[in-house]
């Protein structure tokens, strides 16, 4: 194998993982600043108000995009690692 393959493999493998995780790590950002908004401005400081809400939102998007994640990764490694590891 040459290493310029290896190194192409590894660049596209990495941005499937970005592009994979990217909704659930963008609503958790956004459940975090939302929850700690509303902690600053009502002084409430309970530890579960800041867990449970983001879990949920969390468990929901990764539920909705999880087809979405499959496919993906399902294609990159049909298309880009068997062969690879066949030999082609």
């Amino acid at each position: 194998m040459n290493e310029a393959i290896l190194f192409d493999s590894l660049r596209h493998g990495l941005w499937i993982a970005v592009i994979t995780s990217s909704p659930i790590l963008a609503v958790a950002l956004v459940a975090g600043v939302t929850v700690g908004l509303f902690q600053a401005l009502t002084s409430i400081q309970e530890m579960t108000l800041t867990f449970v809400p983001k879990l949920m939102a969390i468990v929901v998007v990764f539920w909705l995009s999880m087809g979405f994640m499959t496919q993906t990764l399902v294609s990159f490694f049909q298309d880009q690692l068997i062969p690879l590891i066949i030999g082609g």
